[in-house]
């Protein structure tokens, strides 16, 4: 007798309640293995990837690409005994007939509990003595082997093959995948591709539909849903700035040392193949600096009514990525060395751009860097991210007349700014890790005297 179970949505990092379905890899009548992959989701942190914890072949997928669906809900049926030659338990041996509860936890660490349904007793066969909790049942036909349900069709008759960054500038150019053929191998759809569609150059699968990509021509208008990143984004942010009393405090200095120890570095046997930006030696100021303030590096824990200084720094860089803004987070960066710091940014940041940042690499932070300067803008007031007490904004690095010695010259100049929560951080405290931050900025040699 057929044996079918539901796979559920799961819980992937800490907090979360829901994810959007991006791409199914499975289709009804296929054959899965253990911890093979069969969903993409989108969830408010990252882009992930669902393997299944079971083998058999898949009867049913329960929701659509582009649906939003809550942690725990089920989305897929499986049938884990396709040929229905397994026989139930003896009765003297209960325990057999029910699920193992390793068996129902997928397999790869994903924490939510499968939905399991059992197979019914044959006839003249007794009924186990202890039966497991009552299961969410789907109803089998009574044939050995039923016909897979068909799930409802998605838009344009077939799940579009594309990466989250690829679905993200489809969204921002108003094209609708579903009508687009993928020119790389398997059909997978590529920014060429949707580009090509953007330009009116592609050859469609069929006509772009207006009202799939959400652009109403009556009112010249585009809507798109608020979901993943963008929601997650918008919810912190609106609590940190309704909870926490924002200060933002600026400071502009001379950054020619800086620049010129920088290509110092670029020549040296030690540092070759190494990228070292500004915001390497952000970072490891922000990391110094912090130590001679540790108040910057603390957390207000409401709940408890105390202050939570942290004796480590995890370092968080604001990277802007086709998914929206995300926060990963460089673990003990106050342990590593100017070297370690560098790769660990350059690996951090091509990782975020490619939306493959994990949950878990978002999680956890005391402070963060948010870097405007390379889009060219000279400063902003960030806001703090939940859980943390300060951010530091960098700004774009301009040639500048700066008096030196008395004299005005063409220095590299740049402008800093520092929000962070007054109830936390005093005005002192704040002023005085600024002005650290921009002294080791302005001259890296001052390093060796903290």
């Amino acid at each position: 007798m057929p044996e079918y179970k539901h796979f559920p949505l799961a819980d992937t990092a800490e907090g979360l309640t829901e994810a959007d379905i991006i791409a199914w890899q499975v289709k009804p009548g296929d054959t899965v293995t253990v911890n093979q992959i069969v969903v993409e989701v989108e969830t408010a942190k990252a882009a992930v990837e669902l393997p299944i914890p079971w083998a058999g072949v898949v009867t049913e997928l329960l929701v659509e690409p582009g649906q939003t669906v809550e942690v725990g809900a089920p989305i897929l049926t499986i049938d884990v005994d396709p040929g229905g030659k397994a026989a139930p338990a003896p009765a003297a041996a209960p325990a057999a007939e029910e699920p193992a509860e390793e068996e129902m936890k997928p397999l790869v660490g994903y924490g939510s509990k499968a939905v399991v349904t059992q197979r019914r007793a044959r006839k003249g066969t007794a009924a186990p003595v202890a039966a497991a909790p009552a299961p969410v049942a789907v109803a089998p036909a009574p044939v050995a082997t039923p016909a897979p349900v068909a799930p409802a069709k998605p838009k344009g008759g077939y799940v579009p093959r594309a990466k989250p960054p690829v679905r993200k500038l489809a969204k921002d150019l108003g094209v609708d995948l579903h009508a687009l053929t993928g020119t790389a191998d398997g059909g997978v759809i590529t920014r060429d591709d949707v580009h090509a569609a953007a330009n009116g150059s592609a050859a469609p699968a069929a006509a772009v539909s207006t009202v799939d990509s959400g652009y109403d021509p009556a009112t010249r208008e585009r809507r798109v849903p608020i979901k993943g990143v963008r929601k997650a984004t918008a919810a912190a942010m609106v609590q940190s700035a309704y909870t926490a009393p924002h200060v933002t405090e600026f400071l502009t200095i001379d950054v020619t040392p800086m620049m010129e120890f920088r290509e110092k570095l670029k020549k040296s046997r030690e540092f070759a193949g190494v990228k070292v930006t500004p915001l390497t030696f952000a970072a490891k100021a922000v990391c110094l600096a912090a130590k001679r303030t540790p108040d910057v590096n603390a957390v207000w824990d409401e709940a408890a009514q105390e202050i939570v200084y942290k004796d480590y720094v995890h370092l968080g860089i604001a990277a802007a990525t086709p998914r929206g803004l995300v926060v990963p987070k460089v673990r003990d960066a106050d342990a590593m060395s100017l070297k370690e710091l560098a790769i660990a940014l350059t690996e951090l940041t091509d990782v975020a751009r490619e939306g493959k940042t994990t949950p878990a690499a978002m999680l956890g932070g005391t402070i963060t860097i948010t870097n405007v300067g390379v889009f060219g803008v000279d400063t902003g007031t960030p806001i703090i991210n939940p859980g943390e007490s300060a951010i530091l904004c960098l700004g774009a690095i301009k040639d500048t007349p700066w008096v030196v010695d008395g004299e005005i010259k063409v220095r590299k100049v740049l402008q800093l700014s520092l929000s962070f929560d007054h109830r936390v951080v005093d005005g002192q405290q704040g002023s005085e890790f600024l002005a650290d931050v921009g002294a080791l900025l302005a001259d890296p040699a001052v390093a060796i005297t903290y």
